[in-house]
Protein backbone atom coordinates (compact mmCIF):
# COMPACT_ATOMS: atom_id res chain seq x y z
CA UNK A 1 0.00 0.00 0.00
CA UNK A 2 0.79 3.16 -0.59
CA UNK A 3 2.24 5.60 2.05
CA UNK A 4 1.49 8.62 0.24
CA UNK A 5 0.58 11.53 2.41
CA UNK A 6 -1.94 13.78 1.59
CA UNK A 7 -3.07 17.23 2.91
CA UNK A 8 -6.68 16.68 2.61
CA UNK A 9 -6.54 13.73 5.10
CA UNK A 10 -3.71 15.40 6.77
CA UNK A 11 -3.00 19.10 8.62
CA UNK A 12 0.68 19.29 6.76
CA UNK A 13 0.63 21.04 3.76
CA UNK A 14 2.42 17.67 1.94
CA UNK A 15 0.50 15.75 -0.88
CA UNK A 16 3.08 13.40 -1.19
CA UNK A 17 6.60 12.92 -1.01
CA UNK A 18 9.54 11.13 -2.23
CA UNK A 19 13.58 10.51 -1.81
CA UNK A 20 14.49 9.49 -5.20
CA UNK A 21 17.41 6.97 -5.71
CA UNK A 22 18.59 8.47 -8.77
CA UNK A 23 18.01 5.41 -10.77
CA UNK A 24 14.54 6.46 -11.64
CA UNK A 25 13.15 4.47 -8.81
CA UNK A 26 11.72 6.58 -4.75
CA UNK A 27 10.84 5.74 -1.87
CA UNK A 28 7.74 7.34 0.48
CA UNK A 29 8.43 9.87 2.58
CA UNK A 30 6.63 11.37 5.51
CA UNK A 31 5.99 14.86 6.27
CA UNK A 32 7.73 14.52 9.52
CA UNK A 33 10.70 12.71 8.15
CA UNK A 34 11.35 15.46 5.56
CA UNK A 35 11.57 18.03 7.91
CA UNK A 36 14.81 16.86 9.01
CA UNK A 37 16.01 14.96 5.72
CA UNK A 38 19.32 14.27 4.79
CA UNK A 39 20.68 12.58 1.84
CA UNK A 40 22.41 9.05 3.20
CA UNK A 41 23.02 8.05 -0.30
CA UNK A 42 25.06 9.76 -3.52
CA UNK A 43 22.12 10.92 -6.15
CA UNK A 44 19.49 10.86 -3.55
CA UNK A 45 16.81 13.70 -4.63
CA UNK A 46 14.36 15.09 -1.74
CA UNK A 47 11.41 15.92 -3.73
CA UNK A 48 7.72 17.11 -1.68
CA UNK A 49 4.55 17.76 -3.69
CA UNK A 50 2.86 21.06 -1.48
CA UNK A 51 -0.50 22.47 -1.53
CA UNK A 52 0.26 25.63 -0.85
CA UNK A 53 -3.00 27.68 0.03
CA UNK A 54 -2.18 25.36 3.58
CA UNK A 55 -1.41 26.89 6.55
CA UNK A 56 2.36 27.38 7.16
CA UNK A 57 3.71 27.02 4.13
CA UNK A 58 5.35 29.97 3.85
CA UNK A 59 6.85 29.86 7.07
CA UNK A 60 8.20 26.52 6.42
CA UNK A 61 9.81 27.66 3.45
CA UNK A 62 11.57 30.53 5.26
CA UNK A 63 12.54 28.83 8.14
CA UNK A 64 13.50 25.55 7.26
CA UNK A 65 14.83 25.88 3.45
CA UNK A 66 15.84 29.26 3.82
CA UNK A 67 14.25 30.97 1.24
CA UNK A 68 14.39 34.83 1.13
CA UNK A 69 11.47 36.27 2.06
CA UNK A 70 10.17 37.63 -1.61
CA UNK A 71 11.11 34.29 -3.51
CA UNK A 72 8.79 32.62 -0.44
CA UNK A 73 5.86 34.71 -1.18
CA UNK A 74 5.58 34.27 -5.08
CA UNK A 75 5.82 30.07 -4.41
CA UNK A 76 2.96 30.52 -2.48
CA UNK A 77 1.26 33.96 -4.17
CA UNK A 78 -1.56 33.52 -6.95
CA UNK A 79 0.45 35.61 -9.44
CA UNK A 80 0.59 33.04 -11.70
CA UNK A 81 2.05 33.93 -14.92
CA UNK A 82 4.71 31.55 -15.92
CA UNK A 83 8.31 32.54 -15.26
CA UNK A 84 11.88 31.26 -13.67
CA UNK A 85 15.04 32.39 -12.64
CA UNK A 86 18.07 31.71 -11.01
CA UNK A 87 18.88 32.88 -7.37
CA UNK A 88 22.50 31.39 -6.56
CA UNK A 89 22.34 27.62 -7.22
CA UNK A 90 18.80 27.27 -7.13
CA UNK A 91 16.44 27.38 -9.91
CA UNK A 92 12.61 28.85 -9.06
CA UNK A 93 9.63 28.76 -11.80
CA UNK A 94 6.03 28.87 -11.85
CA UNK A 95 4.26 26.59 -14.69
CA UNK A 96 1.04 26.01 -16.00
CA UNK A 97 -1.09 23.57 -17.11
CA UNK A 98 -4.49 22.90 -18.34
CA UNK A 99 -7.17 22.57 -16.08
CA UNK A 100 -8.80 18.90 -16.58
CA UNK A 101 -10.64 18.88 -13.58
CA UNK A 102 -14.40 18.62 -13.54
CA UNK A 103 -16.55 21.54 -15.22
CA UNK A 104 -13.50 23.39 -16.07
CA UNK A 105 -12.51 24.66 -19.77
CA UNK A 106 -9.81 24.17 -21.55
CA UNK A 107 -8.41 27.91 -20.98
CA UNK A 108 -8.47 27.55 -17.71
CA UNK A 109 -5.23 26.93 -16.28
CA UNK A 110 -3.20 25.39 -13.54
CA UNK A 111 -0.15 27.12 -12.29
CA UNK A 112 2.29 24.98 -10.24
CA UNK A 113 5.34 26.78 -8.75
CA UNK A 114 8.43 25.32 -8.04
CA UNK A 115 12.33 25.75 -6.59
CA UNK A 116 14.90 23.28 -6.41
CA UNK A 117 18.95 23.49 -5.44
CA UNK A 118 19.67 19.90 -6.87
CA UNK A 119 19.20 18.25 -4.20
CA UNK A 120 15.74 18.94 -2.47
CA UNK A 121 12.87 19.74 -4.81
CA UNK A 122 9.23 21.66 -3.88
CA UNK A 123 6.53 21.79 -6.00
CA UNK A 124 3.21 23.76 -4.81
CA UNK A 125 0.14 23.88 -6.25
CA UNK A 126 -3.46 25.30 -5.04
CA UNK A 127 -5.64 23.30 -7.55
CA UNK A 128 -5.56 19.51 -7.75
CA UNK A 129 -2.94 19.27 -10.74
CA UNK A 130 -2.59 15.67 -12.17
CA UNK A 131 0.42 15.91 -13.74
CA UNK A 132 2.62 15.03 -10.64
CA UNK A 133 0.29 12.54 -10.12
CA UNK A 134 1.76 10.34 -13.38
CA UNK A 135 5.54 11.22 -12.40
CA UNK A 136 4.72 9.98 -8.98
CA UNK A 137 3.35 6.58 -10.62
CA UNK A 138 6.49 6.45 -12.64
CA UNK A 139 9.22 6.58 -10.10
CA UNK A 140 6.74 4.28 -7.57
CA UNK A 141 7.76 1.78 -10.97
CA UNK A 142 11.35 2.24 -11.00
CA UNK A 143 10.91 4.62 -14.53
CA UNK A 144 10.68 7.96 -13.36
CA UNK A 145 13.29 10.75 -13.76
CA UNK A 146 16.79 9.96 -12.04
CA UNK A 147 17.15 13.90 -10.34
CA UNK A 148 16.20 16.91 -10.22
CA UNK A 149 16.32 18.21 -13.19
CA UNK A 150 15.05 15.63 -15.17
CA UNK A 151 11.81 15.30 -12.90
CA UNK A 152 11.61 19.47 -13.96
CA UNK A 153 12.13 18.57 -17.47
CA UNK A 154 9.82 15.90 -17.07
CA UNK A 155 6.68 18.18 -15.45
CA UNK A 156 7.29 20.58 -17.93
CA UNK A 157 7.08 18.13 -20.70
CA UNK A 158 3.98 16.73 -19.36
CA UNK A 159 2.53 20.15 -18.88
CA UNK A 160 2.98 21.09 -21.88
CA UNK A 161 2.11 17.19 -23.91
CA UNK A 162 -1.41 18.00 -22.59
CA UNK A 163 -1.58 21.29 -24.69
CA UNK A 164 -1.85 18.72 -27.64
CA UNK A 165 -5.50 16.73 -27.13
CA UNK A 166 -7.08 20.43 -26.30
CA UNK A 167 -5.91 21.44 -29.63
CA UNK A 168 -6.60 18.26 -31.70
CA UNK A 169 -10.57 18.10 -29.53
CA UNK A 170 -10.90 22.15 -30.87
CA UNK A 171 -9.55 21.30 -34.25
CA UNK A 172 -12.04 17.83 -34.63
CA UNK A 173 -15.04 20.35 -33.85
CA UNK A 174 -13.81 22.63 -36.48
CA UNK A 175 -14.05 19.56 -38.86
CA UNK A 176 -17.17 18.59 -38.06
CA UNK A 177 -18.78 22.58 -38.42
CA UNK A 178 -16.78 22.82 -41.71
CA UNK A 179 -19.47 20.25 -42.39
CA UNK A 180 -22.62 21.20 -41.04
CA UNK A 181 -25.26 22.87 -42.97
CA UNK A 182 -25.11 26.82 -42.16
CA UNK A 183 -28.41 27.20 -43.47
CA UNK A 184 -30.17 25.18 -40.59
CA UNK A 185 -27.23 25.37 -37.67
CA UNK A 186 -26.47 28.91 -38.27
CA UNK A 187 -26.69 30.47 -34.50
CA UNK A 188 -25.49 26.92 -32.81
CA UNK A 189 -22.31 26.73 -35.13
CA UNK A 190 -21.71 30.72 -34.65
CA UNK A 191 -21.57 29.54 -30.81
CA UNK A 192 -19.13 27.09 -30.85
CA UNK A 193 -16.79 29.00 -33.34
CA UNK A 194 -16.98 31.65 -30.55
CA UNK A 195 -16.23 28.80 -27.83
CA UNK A 196 -13.12 28.00 -29.83
CA UNK A 197 -12.03 31.36 -30.98
CA UNK A 198 -12.33 32.08 -26.92
CA UNK A 199 -10.32 28.92 -25.85
CA UNK A 200 -7.61 29.63 -28.40
CA UNK A 201 -7.07 33.22 -26.93
CA UNK A 202 -6.93 31.63 -23.27
CA UNK A 203 -4.33 29.32 -24.30
CA UNK A 204 -2.39 31.63 -26.44
CA UNK A 205 -2.48 34.44 -23.71
CA UNK A 206 -1.74 31.82 -21.04
CA UNK A 207 0.95 29.42 -22.40
CA UNK A 208 3.16 32.05 -24.82
CA UNK A 209 5.11 33.40 -21.38
CA UNK A 210 5.55 29.86 -20.58
CA UNK A 211 8.35 29.76 -23.60
CA UNK A 212 9.67 32.48 -22.02
CA UNK A 213 9.73 30.35 -18.65
CA UNK A 214 11.46 27.51 -20.36
CA UNK A 215 13.77 29.07 -22.59
CA UNK A 216 14.93 31.07 -19.31
CA UNK A 217 15.64 27.72 -17.66
CA UNK A 218 17.53 26.25 -20.78
CA UNK A 219 20.04 29.89 -20.71
CA UNK A 220 20.28 30.20 -17.15
CA UNK A 221 19.76 26.61 -15.00
CA UNK A 222 22.72 26.09 -12.01
CA UNK A 223 24.97 23.61 -12.73
CA UNK A 224 22.96 20.56 -11.56
CA UNK A 225 20.52 21.47 -14.37
CA UNK A 226 22.76 18.88 -16.29
CA UNK A 227 23.40 19.02 -20.58
CA UNK A 228 20.96 16.73 -21.28
CA UNK A 229 18.28 18.10 -18.83
CA UNK A 230 19.04 21.22 -21.13
CA UNK A 231 18.67 19.22 -24.34
CA UNK A 232 15.39 17.83 -22.87
CA UNK A 233 13.92 21.61 -22.05
CA UNK A 234 14.81 21.90 -25.78
CA UNK A 235 12.71 19.69 -26.84
CA UNK A 236 9.58 21.43 -24.66
CA UNK A 237 10.37 24.64 -26.19
CA UNK A 238 10.20 23.44 -29.71
CA UNK A 239 6.83 21.64 -29.02
CA UNK A 240 5.22 23.99 -27.21
CA UNK A 241 6.04 26.74 -30.14
CA UNK A 242 4.33 24.42 -32.42
CA UNK A 243 1.31 23.92 -30.41
CA UNK A 244 1.12 27.44 -30.49
CA UNK A 245 1.19 27.83 -34.02
CA UNK A 246 -1.33 25.28 -34.21
CA UNK A 247 -3.46 27.52 -31.64
CA UNK A 248 -3.19 30.54 -34.36
CA UNK A 249 -4.16 27.91 -36.84
CA UNK A 250 -7.01 26.92 -35.19
CA UNK A 251 -7.89 30.39 -34.31
CA UNK A 252 -7.91 31.46 -38.00
CA UNK A 253 -9.77 28.81 -38.86
CA UNK A 254 -12.25 29.48 -36.59
CA UNK A 255 -12.00 32.71 -37.67
CA UNK A 256 -12.78 31.56 -41.96
CA UNK A 257 -15.33 29.48 -40.75
CA UNK A 258 -17.07 32.16 -39.01
CA UNK A 259 -17.02 34.69 -41.14
CA UNK A 260 -18.46 32.51 -44.08
CA UNK A 261 -21.42 31.68 -41.93
CA UNK A 262 -21.80 35.17 -41.34
CA UNK A 263 -21.60 36.01 -45.23
CA UNK A 264 -23.73 33.09 -46.29
CA UNK A 265 -26.45 34.58 -43.76
CA UNK A 266 -26.22 37.68 -44.75
CA UNK A 267 -26.11 37.15 -48.56
CA UNK A 268 -29.33 35.31 -47.40
CA UNK A 269 -31.04 38.06 -46.13
CA UNK A 270 -29.59 40.63 -49.02
CA UNK A 271 -31.51 38.05 -51.29
CA UNK A 272 -34.79 37.95 -49.40
CA UNK A 273 -34.35 42.04 -48.97
CA UNK A 274 -33.77 41.47 -53.39
CA UNK A 275 -36.55 39.75 -53.67
CA UNK A 276 -39.40 41.43 -51.87
CA UNK A 277 -38.11 44.90 -53.24
CA UNK A 278 -38.66 43.18 -57.18
CA UNK A 279 -42.44 41.60 -55.74
CA UNK A 280 -43.06 45.35 -54.76
CA UNK A 281 -41.48 46.93 -57.70
CA UNK A 282 -43.91 44.67 -59.96
CA UNK A 283 -46.65 45.05 -58.30
CA UNK A 284 -46.71 48.94 -56.93
CA UNK A 285 -48.11 49.87 -60.92
CA UNK A 286 -50.84 46.78 -60.30
CA UNK A 287 -51.71 48.37 -56.81
CA UNK A 288 -51.64 51.74 -58.24
CA UNK A 289 -53.84 50.86 -61.35
CA UNK A 290 -56.43 49.07 -59.27
CA UNK A 291 -56.23 51.60 -56.92
CA UNK A 292 -56.92 54.06 -59.26
CA UNK A 293 -60.18 52.12 -60.92
CA UNK A 294 -61.28 51.64 -57.47
CA UNK A 295 -62.61 55.28 -56.86
CA UNK A 296 -65.38 56.05 -55.91
CA UNK A 297 -66.57 59.01 -57.94
CA UNK A 298 -68.96 59.79 -60.63
CA UNK A 299 -67.41 59.37 -64.40
CA UNK A 300 -65.33 55.81 -64.21
CA UNK A 301 -65.47 54.42 -66.94
CA UNK A 302 -67.06 51.11 -67.70
CA UNK A 303 -69.00 51.21 -64.63
CA UNK A 304 -72.48 49.99 -66.75
CA UNK A 305 -70.20 47.70 -68.72
CA UNK A 306 -70.66 44.29 -67.52
CA UNK A 307 -67.31 43.02 -69.54
CA UNK A 308 -65.32 45.91 -67.63
CA UNK A 309 -63.86 43.55 -65.07
CA UNK A 310 -62.48 41.39 -67.21
CA UNK A 311 -60.92 43.83 -69.50
CA UNK A 312 -59.02 45.16 -66.27
CA UNK A 313 -58.42 41.96 -65.38
CA UNK A 314 -56.50 41.23 -68.74
CA UNK A 315 -54.86 45.04 -68.66
CA UNK A 316 -53.32 43.93 -65.30
CA UNK A 317 -52.38 40.78 -66.36
CA UNK A 318 -50.33 42.66 -69.99
CA UNK A 319 -48.77 45.05 -67.66
CA UNK A 320 -47.84 42.23 -65.24
CA UNK A 321 -45.78 40.72 -68.32
CA UNK A 322 -44.20 44.10 -69.34
CA UNK A 323 -43.04 44.70 -66.14
CA UNK A 324 -41.23 40.97 -66.10
CA UNK A 325 -39.90 41.32 -69.44
CA UNK A 326 -38.86 44.25 -68.67
CA UNK A 327 -37.09 43.95 -65.26
CA UNK A 328 -35.10 40.39 -66.92
CA UNK A 329 -33.80 42.77 -69.53
CA UNK A 330 -32.73 45.05 -66.84
CA UNK A 331 -31.16 41.53 -64.93
CA UNK A 332 -32.86 42.65 -62.07
CA UNK A 333 -34.86 39.14 -62.36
Amino acid sequence: MSQTTHAAETETPLLFGRVLDGQGGARPIAWTEALEWQPSAAGEVLWLHICRNRPGVLEWLEGRLHIPEPTAELLVSDQTRPRAFREGETLVGTLRGINFNPGAEPEDMISMQFWCDGRRLVTLRRDPLQIPREVVALLDRGDGPPDAGATITLLAELLIARMSQSIVDMNDVLDVLEHDDPEEHAERMLKRISTIRRNCLGLKRHMAPQHEALEQISRDAPFWFEEHDRREIAESIARLRRYLDDIDISKESALVLQDEIRARSLASSEHATYMLTIVAGIFLPLSFLTGLLGINVGGMPGMQDPDAFWAVVALCGLLFTALIVAFRRLRWL
